[in-house]
């Protein structure tokens, strides 16, 4: 069913494709060069918390940068935001493959932060320009399907791109793919926002739908829930180097290991929520989806518990838990895109800042105090899922019955 303020665009099938691969411009950014952190550092006299913050850097600016990617979308239009930042990471891209020193790596990481979150954000508000019901949470879990492969691949394609190159080719893909989304999104995106449902981005109305939108209880309980399940899962991905090499006993091109398995698990978890749609309601589907991720964390901890990290049980667990994570994304985020129909790009913005700090806090923070340990990673992975679960339980507590 599509909504009443704007026609299913054509190439409906391509689209979820192409919203798939633009929100896989965070993933590709964040995984690909995490097997060459060693050789860069050596390459930039750079120490390993440099490198690592390189990291950080980039998700702060892509955490900063969603307050504004919805709104400007809102205001001008979902397709010129998308191109327009594509262009710009496209260009940071190639100038991370020629820099020689750590200072300017880190600007740069910033700049590609900056752009490389316009498709996540719009790309989250366009589904539901289009759909609604049970339609737009089957597009979103294919869409998260989708996206789910990136994390699984990108580590694998570094590692082989190191491997024959050095590290500056992996950032030279990074300007190829940022090139070709942008040869794509200019021949087949579509604009799904008439102009007479745009909002203006004067500071003045601007600055009172982000206060009416950010104090939302309801708003805040479900973003929390979403960023904190996937800091968990998260704080995995950003102890890779570690978890990979050190713990597991693996090379520089084996990052696969940990990466399939768990990205199988987001690919199973939004398989599974789309099929659930129509005929489980959003509530529901998260209470399951949080059943599952309890399951996989406290299993975690007590494999670790008992026995060294080893293959498969280290990484299986891992990839329980993103299954229910997974089942629980698209479902919250309908949720949330429901409680103010006009600002969908503001919400979506916003939740993903709250998303993406809670990212930037795993890996620039909790990944540095745990990774050296896999029981404190397990417990790590615990201690975020119990806060995702509060924060579920006060949005319950506080909002209306579902219907």
């Amino acid at each position: 069913m599509t909504t009443d303020t704007h026609p299913v665009p054509k190439h409906t099938h391509l689209l979820q494709y192409l919203l798939a691969a633009l929100a896989t411009l965070g993933p590709f950014s964040i995984d690909t060069y995490m097997p060459s952190f060693p050789a860069m550092g050596a390459a930039l006299a750079a120490s390993p918390l440099q490198i690592q913050q390189t990291l950080s850097a980039y998700l702060v600016a892509f955490a900063l940068m969603m307050l504004f990617h919805g709104s400007l979308s809102d205001a001008y239009g979902r397709r010129p935001i998308v191109l327009i930042s594509l262009l710009l990471y496209t260009a940071a891209s190639i100038a991370c493959a020629f820099t020689t020193n750590i200072g300017a790596l880190l600007a740069l990481r910033a700049v590609q932060g900056l752009s490389a979150g316009a498709g996540l954000v719009i790309g989250r508000a366009m589904v539901r320009d289009i759909y609604e019901g049970a339609e737009a949470q089957q597009l979103m879990s294919r869409v998260t399907m989708i996206f789910g492969i990136a994390p699984a691949i990108a580590p694998i394609i570094g590692g082989w791109l190191h491997t024959w190159f050095g590290w500056r080719a992996i950032f030279i893909f990074l300007a190829l793919f940022g090139a070709a989304l942008f040869a794509a999104c200019a021949r087949y995106l579509p604009e799904t926002l008439p102009h007479t449902a745009r909002e203006s981005f004067h500071p003045t109305p601007l600055f009172a739908n982000y206060r009416k939108v950010g104090s939302h209880p309801e708003f805040q309980w479900l973003s929390l829930a979403v960023a904190l399940n996937f800091a968990g899962f998260f704080l995995y991905i950003a102890s890779a180097p570690v978890f990979v090499i050190q713990h597991l006993h693996l090379g520089e091109h084996q990052f696969g290991w940990l990466f399939i398995p768990a990205v199988s698990g987001i690919v199973l978890g939004a398989f599974i929520s789309g099929r659930l749609a129509g005929k489980c309601s959003l509530r529901d589907t998260v209470r399951y989806a949080l059943m599952i991720s309890f399951a996989g964390a406290l299993l975690n901890v007590l494999y670790n518990l008992l026995t060294p990290p080893g293959l498969p049980w280290a990484v299986l667990l891992v990839m329980l838990y993103g299954t229910g994570m997974s089942l629980a994304m698209p479902s919250i985020s309908l949720l949330n895109l429901e409680l103010y129909p006009r600002n969908r790009g503001m919400v979506s913005s916003l939740q993903g800042v709250i998303h993406t700090l809670g990212s930037a806090l795993a890996a620039g923070i909790l990944s540095p105090w745990l990774a050296h340990s896999p029981l404190l990673l397990a417990l790590g992975m615990l201690g975020c899922l119990i806060g995702g679960g509060l924060a579920w339980a006060m949005y319950l507590n506080i909002s209306k019955p579902a219907n």
